[in-house]
């Protein structure tokens, strides 16, 4: 694959997320457990047939779909976004994408997990991130040993804001792998000490190493 066609086919990888994410939002507001239901389906999709799959040929081709817990709207909230007190910023390495810089944003506190940092892209298009590692993380039956992703805006995993200003829903039915965990090609940002939490979070998207 040249470098110009798979450039295109990323671009579209991400328009189709950012299309699937603002039907997922609407239907959300709602219908939690339907949003869930299309969020599942259209991964599903995308996963088994866009050329810019993060499955690897072989794991492609057995493809049945992602391994995803069912819905459990206690995993829902609408949290407020306390801002850090002072600026902090982290770099973190990659290998497809070079150091990548993070300002902390603050901190959100959710029951049952503690408290979870927020931080923004400090480069190009900027963006919210918020990844979690639980302590099902590199269990049998678990989720993935390096982490997962909650938001990530600049590539359209966003559920959006809540009723308040400083305000979002985070919906941990809605946590999935970043694609270092389907591809090694993948060099991805994980979570950092303020994103690591000692609760089990059993909801989204689950992960079975590959034999």
């Amino acid at each position: 694959m040249s470098t110009s066609i798979g450039a295109l086919q990323i671009a579209d990888w991400r328009r189709r997320v950012f299309g699937l994410y603002g039907g997922v939002r609407q239907l959300s507001a709602r219908k939690p457990a339907a949003g869930h239901e299309l969020w599942r389906s259209g991964r599903d999709e995308l996963f088994a047939g866009h050329p810019a799959s993060p499955l690897l040929p072989d794991d492609r081709a057995a493809f049945t779909g992602l391994t995803v817990a069912a819905y459990d709207p206690d995993w829902r909230f609408e949290v407020e976004v306390h801002r850090a007190a002072e600026p902090l910023r982290i770099t973190v390495e990659t290998g497809t994408d070079g150091v990548v810089p993070f300002d902390l944003v603050g901190s959100v506190r959710l029951p049952y997990i503690g408290s979870l940092d927020l931080w923004r892209l400090a480069s190009y298009g900027g963006g919210l991130f918020l990844p979690l590692k639980d302590a099902l993380a590199g269990k049998s039956g678990g989720t993935y040993g390096g982490g997962r992703y909650l938001l990530d805006t600049i590539k359209g995993a966003d559920l959006g804001p809540g009723t308040g200003d400083d305000s979002l829903i985070l919906d941990f039915n809605f946590a999935y792998n970043p694609s270092c965990a389907y591809d090694p090609m993948w060099a991805c940002p994980l979570p950092q000490a303020g994103n690591i939490v000692t609760a089990e979070v059993p909801v989204g998207e689950l992960y079975l190493p590959r034999d």
